[in-house]
């Protein structure tokens, strides 16, 4: 009697295989965090060289400042991409955030709590729309939110009919919150570490964060596998109207005076942040951190071209310059990346 021996099969090559795949993936994304910190601090060196004040204890506490409501628009904005999604909103809805922000408390004594929870609620209304037109009506991202731009400025212009709001009329303790620090740090930059650093940890920990990974690198294969798709999309986007509105009410705490057209234009100055960053445009790939040393780069730039005294016009050169060259060498990664990873599974 024979008996028939069967060679074990290899069910480890599989996930091998996309452990490999990930730590690659991993490696090339923090190659580009890295690059673009080697660039800040070059940038920074340069200037200081240039212009001993810019490292001033005045100059680096603007720099932080300015930089603080880029970055948490930077950050919800990179959720969305993440889903292969865009939201081209998000500088109208800091307007009309901090309009309607600084149009509650003008004259009052309203604290800051209520200002910073009527800035989310803000926000997170317009999010809401963006997201069910584009996850439940299925309109492209980008003619939802670009529609969205125009309805939310049309209403604030609408609404504001030429009335500023002056920091006169702000409460003291909303001021102090744009304006303060606690040992010698602002508050601003503060309060976009935490929101930076939360995003970060839910992103990588909680499965509803890896699924808008998935749902970026693949919706259909994410599909298939059970995620939510539509009900994840409509989050990402519920979190990027509820950061920018946040976002607009720390813009009244930190100028004071709101007009109708604050942060206009800002919206691909945050797509800039975010594809420079690291984040791809085509969803799937990027972190939050980046995006934020995105963001720093950008406020970074300007705010040295201002000291060396160079046109402003060369900032929106630079920030489309760098724009290009992102989407381009993402382009260039993912097809490196792709041969690489099939050399790998060929083995």
């Amino acid at each position: 009697m024979s008996v028939t021996v069967e060679k074990p099969g290899k069910p480890a090559a599989a996930p091998e295989t996309a452990r490999s795949a990930r730590s690659l993936v991993d490696a090339v994304f923090r190659a580009r965090e890295i690059s673009i910190a080697g660039a800040l601090l070059l940038l920074v060196l340069f200037t200081w060289i240039a212009e001993p004040r810019f490292l001033g204890g005045q100059g680096i506490k603007d720099l932080l400042l300015n930089a603080a409501i880029l970055v948490l628009l930077a950050v919800g904005q990179s959720v969305v991409v993440i889903t292969r999604n865009i939201d081209l909103s998000v500088g109208s809805v800091v307007g009309l955030s901090a309009f309607a922000c600084g149009k509650f408390v003008s004259g009052t004594d309203h604290g800051v709590l209520t200002v910073l929870l009527l800035g989310l609620l803000v926000g997170a209304g317009c999010g809401v729309v963006s997201g069910v037109l584009v996850s439940f009506g299925r309109v492209p991202a980008l003619v939802v939110t670009l529609g969205m731009l125009y309805i939310i400025q049309g209403v604030d212009y609408w609404w504001a009919q030429g009335e500023q709001i002056n920091a006169a009329d702000v409460p003291q303790s909303v001021l102090d919150l744009g304006n303060g620090s606690v040992l010698g740090i602002p508050y601003l930059p503060l309060i976009a570490f935490a929101v930076l650093a939360a995003t970060a940890y839910v992103l990588r920990t909680y499965r509803a964060g890896r699924e808008l990974y998935a749902i970026g690198s693949s919706p259909e294969a994410a599909r298939l596998a059970g995620v939510p798709i539509r009900r994840r999309v409509l989050g990402a986007y519920l979190f990027s109207g509820a950061v920018s509105g946040f976002a607009g009410a720390l813009w009244l705490a930190r100028f004071g005076t709101v007009v109708a057209d604050n942060a206009h234009g800002w919206e691909l100055t945050v797509v800039s942040a975010v594809v420079v960053g690291g984040v791809a445009i085509v969803g799937g790939t990027g972190t939050v951190w980046g995006a934020a040393l995105g963001a720093l780069l950008l406020t970074t730039i300007g705010s040295a071209l201002a000291v060396l005294k160079v046109d402003s016009f060369w900032q929106d050169a630079i920030a489309g310059a760098l724009l290009l060259a992102a989407i381009s060498v993402d382009r260039i990664v993912r097809v490196r990346m792709t041969r690489a990873l099939r050399k790998r599974s060929a083995r």
